[in-house]
């Protein structure tokens, strides 16, 4: 059984996609669509733009989401999942790849999705962190026990996992966690507080653009980031993905889900090798790839 993977935001890199457009006209088109759709040249910015404009929130998302969903498009019959899973914003991807989504729809979800993420994190001073070498439930008991916001926000795998909040109870956590026997307690680089409560006001207005948009019965099940369980329900899928903005990233349980449900080969569809490298945690023995149109 093959799963098709598709990554989140910090996979991002200059010259991003460049290679399929330079060798699909379908990716030409979808570039061009892209482009329309927004109302600001994305594809230079991915192509030949700097690393600062491309670390944008606003930009950065739908940067990602179309490097993965143009690719899924261009596999064209090689595409072929079983199952599918996106990290954060890459539930948008593995939603269009899996027909759940029109390219269009979900293009415009990810750039409002991106927009009130932004707003939200201007509202309040906030950050995420890299806790390394700590059982999951420490992390939990420790992040209960801080003054302010601060949560298990990214269960990447075992022994690495992402907290999220204020600036100060972050800081505080990674000073507590650090006592407790983390390996690593790093602050990341990152616009604010993804996958917290500070993202309700984000939370609010996805609600209503997810609400609006059309969600088909699709190809495969996904497995999904709130719940690590697999379904195929339209509904179902929008509840999970407007409350994903606020609740914790379950890689981890996703990954021991689609192991458990009998996966043999993992492809990840985007850019970098995140995903394949955090399965290999979890099973040496997987099959890994990354999907590539230009064999």
């Amino acid at each position: 059984m093959k799963a098709y993977v598709f990554p989140g935001q910090g996979a991002q890199f200059i010259g991003m996609g460049k290679d399929i457009y330079e060798h699909s006209s379908l990716a030409r088109e979808m570039f061009s669509l892209s482009n329309s759709i927004l109302g600001f040249d994305i594809q230079q910015i991915m192509f030949e733009g700097t690393d600062e404009e491309l670390k944008q929130t606003k930009v950065t998302q739908p940067a990602i989401f179309i490097h993965s969903t143009i690719l899924a498009a261009c596999l064209g019959d090689s595409f072929n999942p079983s199952m599918v899973a996106g990290h954060s914003l890459g539930e948008f991807s593995a939603l269009v790849a899996n027909k759940s989504v029109r390219f269009e729809d979900g293009l415009m979800l990810v750039y409002k999705r991106a927009l009130a993420m932004q707003k939200a994190c201007e509202m309040e001073q906030s950050t995420m962190a890299a806790i390394l070498g700590l059982d999951d439930h420490i992390v939990e008991d420790i992040c209960s026990k801080i003054q302010g916001v601060v949560v298990p926000a990214n269960y990447n795998c075992p022994g690495q996992l992402v907290i999220s909040g204020s600036l100060s109870a972050v800081q505080e956590a990674c000073e507590q966690l650090t006592i407790a026997g983390a390996k690593r307690a790093l602050i990341l680089q990152v616009g604010g507080a993804f996958h917290s409560p500070l993202m309700e006001p984000a939370r609010e207005e996805l609600a209503a653009a997810i609400e609006g948009t059309n969600f088909s019965n699709p190809i495969c099940p996904i497995y999904q980031n709130v719940s690590a369980l697999p379904t195929a329900q339209p509904e179902e899928i929008k509840k999970n993905l407007v409350l994903q903005l606020t609740a914790p990233v379950k890689w981890t349980q996703i990954m021991q889900n689609m192991l458990a449900d009998g996966v043999s080969e993992v492809i990840e569809v985007g850019p970098g090798k995140v995903l394949q490298g955090l399965f290999k945690k979890i099973d040496r023995e997987i099959i890994t790839s990354s999907a590539s149109i230009l064999l």
